[in-house]
Formats: C-alpha cells, structure tokens, sequence
C-alpha cells in the first residue's frame, strides 16, 4: 500500500517537475523573445537615424537642385546637370520611401513580438496555476491518505480486540 503511494508521490513529483520545465522553458521563450523586441528598437533606432541622414542628404540635394536650376540660363551643359541631379533626388525620395515602409513593417513586426510575448506570459501564468492545483490536489490527497490510515489503524485495532 505504501508502494502504492510512494508511487503516486512519485508520479505527482514528476508531473510538477514537468510543469516546472514547462514553465521554465516559457520563461526562457519570453526572453528571446524580449531579446528580438530589443533588437527590432535597435533596428527602429538605426533606421530613425539613417532616415534623417537622408533627410539631410534630400535636402543638400535639393539646394544643389536650385543652385544649377539657376545655372540653367547658362547654358545646356547646366541643364543636363539640373537632370542628373533630379534623377538624385527622386532616387533619394525612393529610398527615402523604402526605408519608410521598411520602418513600418519592422513596427509592426514589434507589435506582433509585442503579442506574442503577451501569448507566453499567459501561457507561463496557466502553467504556473496548473501547477498549483496539482499541489493542492495532492495535499488533499494526502491528507485522505493520513485519514484512512488512522481508519485502518483503528479497525485494525477494534479486530484484535475482538
């Protein structure tokens, strides 16, 4: 009989050692997890500052746009230039565009790392409560176990006595 529940300890230790793997490995998800969010604001951070060096880049060229613009009166080989140098600039504003829609596919990327981390910490907490129902289950069942010990002991005890 004592086998018998040693066993069912046994079982139980190894269904909360389980759960407390489980709970482990969730852990460890959220932080890679946390680990790829810190790295798309990395990301996001970069991406801010090489959107405003083209800005700055955007903005040379166009004063440079005005100043052979004004050169054009000249002459054609001014014109040309004025061409090449608006070939620049709608190359810039493209690129200035992509690295926009790049921005916000990585924001949304973020909020969808953002949703998933949400997932696993629920995940960790329904673990967590599972695990604690396990352990009040078998402190009840251990407490029935202690009872019908006694029970037994007494009508063990009633027999011999009769």
């Amino acid at each position: 009989m004592t086998d018998r529940i040693r066993e069912k300890m046994n079982s139980l230790r190894l269904e909360a050692d389980a759960a407390v793997v489980r709970a482990e490995e969730a852990e460890s998800k959220v932080k890679k997890l946390e680990q790829v969010l810190l790295e798309r604001e990395q990301e996001i951070s970069s991406l801010n500052h090489r959107l405003g060096l083209l800005d700055a880049e955007n903005e040379k060229a166009e004063v440079e746009l005005q100043k052979y613009k004004s050169f054009s009166l000249e002459g054609e080989q001014s014109k040309t230039t004025s061409e090449n140098l608006n070939r620049k600039v709608q190359l810039l504003e493209e690129e200035l565009d992509a690295a926009e829609k790049n921005l916000k596919e990585t924001v949304e990327k973020l909020r969808q790392v953002d949703v998933k981390a949400e997932h696993f910490e629920r995940q960790v907490q329904r673990a967590e409560q599972e695990r604690d129902a396990w352990e009040k289950k078998y402190e009840e069942l251990d407490g029935k176990y202690k009872k019908s010990q006694q029970e037994l002991e007494e009508l063990e005890k009633s027999m011999q006595d009769l």
